[in-house]
């Protein structure tokens, strides 16, 4: 039996305030000279990079959960008050295009499940012993990570490799995206603003309540992203019904990058090096590709919208919903309708990943099996 995620690819749960005031201090002087140095989203890639290295290297780095929460809170709240109600009709008109982004990102992830069981499952160089349809599947799905992983813990699979697969696939469009963009001078294109566009402090304090109800509630119900996605429903529904309370400084928003930058990066420990380095090769080189399929599919959507091909890009991409919406954000390409392609995505990926996997796999059999394909049984 594989080893359970949450012993290797989650941030440590032991309070330490030593290491997460060391962490802190070390993403801070990152982010500071990603600023220097002209870096894209310095505020979350100088972070992520410092703390990965440094936890590959075997540094105590930690990332501390209510920290991380209160970072997906405040991005939660900034994107919601993008959503004007011209820029809501604008998203709702473009339906269309988000249901094409759904089936897109469920055939990726199948062809990628294919791909991976299929290049690992035989004799040779790049076998990888023990491994199942059951990893394979739920390590390809485009977004909620987490799920995934407790998803193929429940049927069997490799918890390490799917959450392995997960982290890497992130990581990579997180750097990839972002420095394309800047090198091809790709920003400022499809600009909007949020509703509001000025700090009001009562105002940005009942913010903080209402959402902070929104997280509360999604935490009650049990939904994925909680502390993101309660405060993006709070922040949307108020901006779209034109109630206008405050703006969110900019430092905070600069924070929240920070944290949810450490928050990834310490996921990548020293054993992440030493595992399966054919599986995380095969993994890289997979989001390589699918950066690239996706590159393409943003191009053709681009020639039937109003909007432009890397704003498309940002929203059909294989990133995570937080990384690619801070992206947007930074680089001023479209926020809400990237926001919302991978919010829809998100939800679909959750309701229709596992009953499809259950259809495919274990109604014939073929799910735990090292070898063999579905349609064999």
């Amino acid at each position: 039996m594989s080893q359970n995620f949450s012993q290797r690819f989650s941030t440590q749960s032991r309070f330490a305030p030593a290491r997460i005031v060391l962490t802190l201090l070390l993403a801070f002087a990152a982010a500071e000279l990603c600023v220097v140095l002209r870096t894209p989203l310095p505020w979350m890639i100088g972070p992520l990079l410092t703390t990965a290295v440094l936890s590959m290297l075997g540094t105590p780095t930690q990332s501390w959960t209510p920290l991380r929460n209160t970072g997906q809170w405040t991005i939660g709240c900034v994107l919601g008050l993008y959503f004007t109600p011209q820029v809501v009709a604008l998203v709702a008109g473009l339906w269309w295009a988000i249901v094409l982004n759904i089936v897109w990102a469920l055939l990726l992830g199948l062809l990628l499940g294919a791909w991976l069981h299929r290049v690992h499952e035989g004799p040779g160089l790049f076998h990888i012993a023990g491994l199942t349809r059951t990893t394979t599947y739920f390590a390809a799905p485009v977004g909620a990570a987490s799920e995934m992983t407790l998803m193929a813990e429940r049927h069997g699979g490799r918890t390490e490799l799917v959450a392995s697969a997960h982290s890497l696939r992130v990581l990579l469009v997180t750097l990839i995206i972002p420095f394309g963009f800047q090198w091809a001078g790709l920003h400022g294109l499809d600009s909007t603003l949020p509703g509001a566009r000025v700090v009001h402090w009562p105002g940005l304090a009942l913010l903080a309540v209402l959402t902070g109800a929104g997280c509360w509630a999604m935490l009650r119900l049990k939904r994925t992203n909680p502390w993101f996605i309660g405060a993006l429903i709070v922040s949307l529904l108020l901006t779209a019904f034109g109630v206008t309370l405050s703006a969110v400084p900019q430092a905070m928003t600069n924070a929240a990058q920070l944290v949810i930058g450490i928050s990834l990066g310490v996921r990548f420990t020293r054993g992440f090096v030493h595992l399966a380095p054919r599986w995380l090769g095969s993994v890289a080189l997979a989001t390589v590709a699918l950066i690239l399929l996706c590159a393409g599919f943003a191009w053709a959507l681009a020639q039937f919208m109003p909007v432009h091909w890397a704003t498309l890009l940002l929203g059909t991409s294989p990133g995570g919903i937080a990384e690619m919406a801070i992206t947007a954000k930074v680089l001023q390409l479209g926020v809400p309708l990237v926001t919302a392609f991978h919010v829809t995505r998100l939800a679909a990926v959750l309701l229709i990943a596992e009953p499809m996997y259950r259809w495919l796999y274990e109604a014939r059999g073929a799910g735990n099996f090292p070898t063999g394909h579905p349609w064999e049984n």
